[in-house]
């Protein structure tokens, strides 16, 4: 069944993906978030004149095509509209074969233990151990993410001393009914990453994130081999090999692909793979509450080597209200895999309507 018609509606931060297939049957996929607008204008571009045509049902080698077929454009925005273009593809195929993308991967929708994400650094350690308390009783999350360090910011913390401030406020906060991770977003030097790393040990924490930046994973792999915390990784990355040198050279202990900017769910799945082939664990980054993480749900479900919990944000970012008809929902610590063919939710029609639309057929 070929690709008849590929549609993007689109705002500043989002871009949801039609794909029509000749016998008229209809998948929805997602761009990466965040400068969407620009991804768009890619995936017309570029990646549309690759998968016109092509077979619908050949979702892994046609990504990699329009992948090879643009190499003079690595990276981030090629990637980002080719995984609008695979989640799409995914959902159609799922709807097709009346089956959730789960069940197309080898997994069962069932429900799926998140811990709760902080995004911010702007916050005081006081609020911030108030939230997460109040998460974490009245939602029965078992495990948070907080925010140390700065982004990008070579040992500059947002102000000295808070990332050992907002650590034991938290800590002090949940006691040892829950998990604690964290999160540098690249903010550390090695020297310093490892020192704060021992820190963080003295506060129980059990995950240090992208400790250095991102692309140094010499830097990271000295960090990881410091410490007894699992260091984790990879969010940022698009390049397969990229990944590959990450896992095998034990630069993380747990590998983060994000589904949207690795290029879609294929992509995102060799990631998978190559980390299980070394015993390592993969808890896919999926910070925002788009269509990425119902892409990641069904990812973790199916997968043999997820993480103990997925990644669930824990702010109310207005540019995602009202997206789904049915919004997400935490009961008891958990979320539950849609359930339908698909990816077994609907986009919202009125969301449709007020985005900008384009096509390219």
């Amino acid at each position: 069944m070929k690709i008849k018609r590929i549609e993007t509606f689109t705002t500043r931060q989002l871009s949801v993906v039609r794909v029509t297939s000749e016998d008229g049957l209809q998948g929805y996929g997602q761009i990466a978030p965040y400068h969407a607008n620009i991804s768009a204008l890619v995936l017309h571009q570029q990646v549309a004149p690759h998968a016109l045509g092509a077979d619908a049902n050949d979702i892994e080698a046609l990504v990699e095509k329009v992948v090879r077929e643009e190499h003079k454009f690595p990276g981030s925005y090629i990637c980002r509209a080719v995984g609008g273009l695979d989640t799409a593809l995914w959902d159609l195929k799922g709807k097709r074969l009346g089956k959730s993308v789960s069940e197309l991967l080898g997994g069962t929708p069932g429900k799926v233990k998140i811990y709760g994400s902080s995004m911010k650094r702007n916050i005081s350690p006081a609020a911030e151990a108030e939230r997460i308390q109040r998460l974490m009783e009245t939602q029965g999350i078992e495990a948070f993410k907080i925010r140390i360090a700065n982004n990008f910011a070579n040992d500059v913390d947002v102000y000295p001393g808070r990332s050992e401030e907002v650590v034991r406020a938290v800590r002090k906060a949940i006691g040892n009914r829950a998990e604690l991770f964290v999160d540098a977003n690249s903010g550390l030097t090695p020297a310093k990453a490892i020192e704060t790393g021992k820190m963080l040990a003295e506060y129980g924490v059990c995950h240090f994130e992208e400790p250095c930046p991102y692309m140094e994973l010499e830097w990271t792999k000295q960090v990881a081999d410091a410490l007894d915390i699992p260091v984790t990784g990879g969010e940022q990355d698009t390049d397969l090999a990229q990944f590959r040198r990450m896992i095998l050279m034990r630069a993380v202990d747990i590998v983060q692909p994000d589904i949207c900017y690795v290029g879609g769910i294929s992509r995102a799945l060799e990631v998978a793979k190559m980390a299980e082939a070394v015993g390592m664990p993969c808890m896919p980054h999926a910070a925002n509450l788009s269509m990425l993480t119902v892409f990641t749900m069904h990812m973790v479900s199916a997968i043999p080597n997820p993480g103990k919990y997925m990644e669930f944000t824990i702010e109310d970012d207005a540019w995602t209200n009202g997206l789904f008809t049915e919004p997400l929902k935490v009961e008891d610590g958990q979320v539950q895999v849609p359930q339908g063919p698909g990816w077994g939710i609907t986009v919202n029609p009125e969301w449709l309507e007020k985005a900008e639309y384009q096509i390219s057929e």
